[in-house]
């Protein structure tokens, strides 16, 4: 059957509906990917608004700098509403004296500007940080990934050497099971809060 299906171009079900019945159920997928982006600056801005606005339990940010975000005013006032309603917001950003931030600056060809956009981040996220439910922390990691999070959703910004962020790709992921993909990066996210310093 496999091998006429094949020369047919069909499936075997097309060829032989009645064997679907007797076919096993396909293995639901152990993380679904909504969607993937080129890169970050693709990500529209409604995406990021959904990520957030949707999020009833947990919001993560894990960066450098954040600074997209953090200039945004819309999203750090729709932020700010997550938290007074009681949701969980944690932010990770790198500790702007540290060689590992100092590091991937001359990386990618901005030197000190590195640095100086976390400083600029820390001040446009000031407004967030004596909310009650926010919790601001600097690590000192090398960054593999940014990881933004809305609950189950994911959007994860893999780093590639010499590129900016803002120019690597995104993938939009939804959390199924324990064990998959998206989870993955929430335990990165973990380790890194474990070891991060509050600000």
């Amino acid at each position: 059957r496999r091998a006429v299906a094949e020369i047919l171009g069909l499936s075997e079900t097309d060829l032989w509906p009645q064997t679907l019945s007797r076919l096993p159920a396909p293995e639901p997928p152990a993380t679904k990917i909504i969607a993937t982006y080129p890169h970050r600056w693709a990500v529209p801005r409604a995406t990021w608004l959904q990520l957030f606005g949707r999020a009833q339990h947990e919001i993560g940010i894990l960066a450098y700098a954040g600074l997209f975000l953090a200039e945004d005013s819309g999203i750090i006032q729709l932020i700010a509403d997550k938290a007074r309603g009681g949701v969980n917001v944690r932010i990770l950003l790198g500790d702007p004296d540290s060689p590992k931030v100092a590091e991937r600056g001359t990386d990618e060809g901005i030197g000190e500007s590195m640095a100086a956009k976390i400083r600029n981040s820390l001040v446009l996220y000031q407004p967030l940080h004596d909310l009650e439910h926010v919790a601001i922390r600097l690590h000192d990691t090398v960054l593999y990934n940014s990881i933004y999070r809305g609950d189950d959703d994911l959007l994860i910004n893999p780093q590639a050497y010499g590129i900016a962020a803002a120019h690597a790709p995104v993938l939009h992921l939804r959390k199924a099971s324990t064990g998959d993909m998206a989870s993955t990066y929430l335990d990165s996210f973990e380790r890194v809060w474990a070891h991060a310093k509050l600000l």
